[in-house]
């Protein structure tokens, strides 16, 4: 069964896939630019699936899924490959996922992500999450921003992942990366064990749970950098995520802490672009007076007003500034703009030239060219 994997695998890699879907009882499947798609006419059997997961996994590992029901870990394939894998049970039998990741670290730059991201890599202190659904290349930006500060500055570097997913040589820095399971029992007893491991950065893969958060609050509050990320859409929701997960008599003293140790937010989001891929709309938000303030005093709903006024001093943005500066370019249609707007009324004024960022049609007098100012016979 390893074999007919690999060549799965291998038929996902040449089709620019990004997630392999394998389930007992079904068609195999593969993700391509977001959307699943069959791949060849044969169902997997339940024994076929079961069979697979001895074949890939070690003993521990598949006495584990039993007792669990679940398993994550890697597989690699050649030596330009790896995947990010999760077994679990269902109805008919096993499933899995195969997450591919890129051997390579690609830059910010080759990412095409906005220059204000950049700067996040010169803090030397606080907290630093990057947000977004599953698949929305949050470890990718994680990865990208890692790689800078491990080729311009001389840090201790520790992450704590589940699984491993991109792997950092020592540059400049020296980066300890840990798996959990492999390498610790949980995110919250690596987190805490890294306190007493002189580090100047800390990465944690996911902020899961209550203790995982509350630690790496501390961390941040104790002269430590810690990335993290979270599955919210955007910078409001992920403050009050964070809030919201303590009782009401910690809340204050949460906000106060975050208040005081968030330096940033990237929220990203994949949207389709006319040729068939997908462009990352990003929400940035950055730590400012105002921000700390809104933050402290429990007004998160002005937080999307601050990161609109502030993109020309600070580099914050919104989603939907984000989503017009995409449209502005050419890249997506109105139609999928109106789709992935947070506030879709407010974003047709704008494509309308009304209020703040309204998009201006230079060519206002021209027949020959569109409401958006880019000539209809170049589209």
């Amino acid at each position: 069964m390893e074999e007919k994997l690999k060549l799965y695998l291998k038929a996902m890699i040449s089709n620019s896939g990004s997630d392999l879907h394998l389930k007992a009882g079904s068609q195999v499947r593969v993700r391509i630019n977001g959307v699943l798609k069959v791949l060849g006419q044969d169902a997997l059997s339940a024994d076929m699936m079961d069979k697979m997961a001895q074949e890939i996994t070690t003993a521990e590992q598949y006495e584990k899924l039993k007792k669990d029901k679940n398993l994550d870990f890697s597989y690699i394939l050649g030596s330009e490959n790896r995947f990010r894998v999760n077994f679990f049970y269902q109805m008919d039998g096993l499933s899995a996922v195969f997450r591919i990741i890129p051997v390579k670290i690609l830059t910010l730059e080759e990412l095409n992500l906005p220059p204000a991201i950049a700067t996040f890599t010169q803090i030397q202190r606080g907290l630093i999450l990057v947000t977004g659904v599953t698949g929305s290349g949050k470890s990718t930006t994680l990865a990208a921003i890692i790689d800078k500060i491990n080729r311009e500055q001389k840090k201790h570097i520790i992450t704590v992942e589940d699984p491993i997913e991109f792997v950092h040589q020592d540059r400049g820095c020296l980066i300890n990366q840990r798996g959990i399971g492999q390498d610790a029992h949980s995110f919250s007893d690596a987190l805490r064990a890294a306190l007493r491991e002189d580090p100047d950065i800390i990465l944690v893969g996911e902020m899961r749970d209550l203790e995982t958060i509350d630690i790496a609050l501390h961390a941040a509050n104790t002269g430590h950098l810690v990335f993290s990320t979270l599955h919210t859409m955007d910078a409001k929701e992920t403050i009050d995520r964070i809030v919201g997960m303590f009782g009401n008599e910690e809340q204050n003293r949460i906000r106060m802490s975050l208040a005081s140790v968030l330096e940033g937010v990237i929220s990203q989001r994949l949207i389709p672009t006319k040729k068939g891929g997908r462009v990352a709309g990003i929400e940035i938000l950055k730590k400012t007076a105002r921000i700390e303030k809104l933050i402290a005093e429990n007004r998160d709903a002005e937080i999307p007003d601050a990161l609109f006024e502030g993109k020309e001093i600070y580099g914050t943005q919104t989603f939907d500034q984000a989503l017009l500066d995409i449209l502005r370019r050419g890249e997506i249609s109105e139609e999928v703009a109106l789709e992935y707007a947070t506030n879709p009324a407010d974003m047709k004024l704008k494509m309308q030239g009304v209020g703040k960022g309204a998009i201006v049609d230079p060519y206002a007098d021209e027949k020959e060219v569109d409401v958006f100012g880019f000539k209809t016979d170049e589209d």
